[in-house]
């Protein structure tokens, strides 16, 4: 016996609004009973149940829903039982306190000073400060140079070694790029 679908009752929704597919199947993979699936399509069960597409989850394909549309003996087949539940890490902006605001700046000059190949916008979204701020940095008309003393943004934790490491590959990368394009230039 095959395992359930993720969110059986939901899926047997999906099922019965777009397919043509008999509740008895449709009963059988959700592993729900038929009356409840006759329910669904009576508007008597799940209310309220959002339907969710077990094609998009991947534990379904079109195929295997036309298949069982058109053999109404033959029961749907579970795609996978290790589905994966997709964590797209998105950037979430870390909350700086006031206290830490003025190590941005000084976190500007540090990485100026230490890793020049970086560009202003890619300095600006690490520490995230204006691309404005750090071009003025850079060529010393910052309102506040005098005060700035630079700070490893890394130790102050306004991001991750990782992420810095990153934006450096991508600056090398571009700079391996540049290169390329002025020896082509030479040859012509």
């Amino acid at each position: 016996m095959s395992n359930a679908p993720l969110m059986p009752m939901a899926t047997a929704v999906w099922l019965v609004e777009n397919t043509t597919l008999t509740f008895k199947q449709i009963a059988e993979f959700c592993k729900l009973h038929e009356v409840e699936v006759q329910g669904i399509a009576d508007g008597e069960v799940a209310k309220g149940i959002k339907a969710y597409n077990p094609i998009i989850s991947g534990q379904l394909s079109r195929e295997e829903i036309e298949l069982s549309s058109k053999n109404k003996d033959r029961p749907l087949e579970l795609k996978s039982t290790d589905i994966e539940i997709s964590n797209s890490e998105t950037k979430v902006k870390k909350y700086i306190p006031l206290s830490k605001r003025q190590d941005k700046p000084d976190s500007a000059l540090w990485l100026i000073k230490q890793h020049n190949i970086l560009k202003d916008s890619q300095i600006a979204r690490l520490v995230g400060i204006t691309k404005n701020s750090v071009s003025a940095i850079r060529n010393k008309s910052y309102w506040n140079y005098n005060n700035l003393s630079p700070k490893d943004p890394v130790a102050l934790n306004l991001f991750s070694q990782k992420d810095l490491i990153d934006a450096i590959e991508k600056a090398e990368r571009r700079i391996k790029r540049e290169q390329k394009q002025k020896e082509k230039i030479k040859q012509v």
